[in-house]
């Protein structure tokens, strides 16, 4: 599976669903918003976390989400520059390195281990995963949910697979 592909499309997917969070009335639907902004947060958390064990540095969390929610804003930020480092990532990386495992310990204690094709693929399923749940509160918010399917991506990236 070609990563550096699937990694721009959950970078575009992310950015759709965003900028569907900016549109929850926060008056009228602020527990949809605040679930929205929480499973977001809890995305880029992993998602750091992941980055540090493939980096062999330590965590910057000591858990999956925070007490207090930091701002949308923020969110988009620490969102934006996950995405370019596991871009980059992906297309420095060589083949072989696909298969090398990575030991460490997870938030809760245990340790584990995974491949980076493992971890790498735990990181594009872990968003598309929590990315439906915040569709459920965007349509509970009457938000419209944008459409974020690989196929539509892929069509849109690569318009030319439209011919017939």
């Amino acid at each position: 599976m070609n990563f550096e592909k699937l990694f721009l499309y959950k970078q575009w997917s992310d950015q759709r669903l965003s900028k569907a969070i900016d549109q929850i009335d926060q008056v009228q639907y602020l527990e949809d918003y605040n679930f929205a902004k929480q499973q977001f947060n809890h995305m880029i958390i992993v998602e750091e976390l992941f980055r540090s064990r493939l980096e062999n540095k330590k965590a910057l969390h000591s858990q999956t989400n925070t007490e207090f929610l930091p701002a949308l804003d923020e969110l988009k930020h620490r969102i934006a520059e996950s995405h370019l480092w596991f871009i980059e990532f992906v297309q420095n990386i060589q083949s072989d390195q696909f298969a090398e495992i990575i030991h460490f310990q997870f938030i809760d204690k245990k340790t584990g281990s995974l491949s980076i094709e493992e971890i790498l693929f735990h990181i594009i399923n872990h968003g598309t995963y929590h990315r439906g749940n915040i569709a459920h509160a965007l349509h509970h918010a009457q938000v419209v949910h944008p459409a974020d399917t690989y196929t539509v991506f892929i069509h849109q990236y690569e318009p030319e697979r439209r011919a017939l």
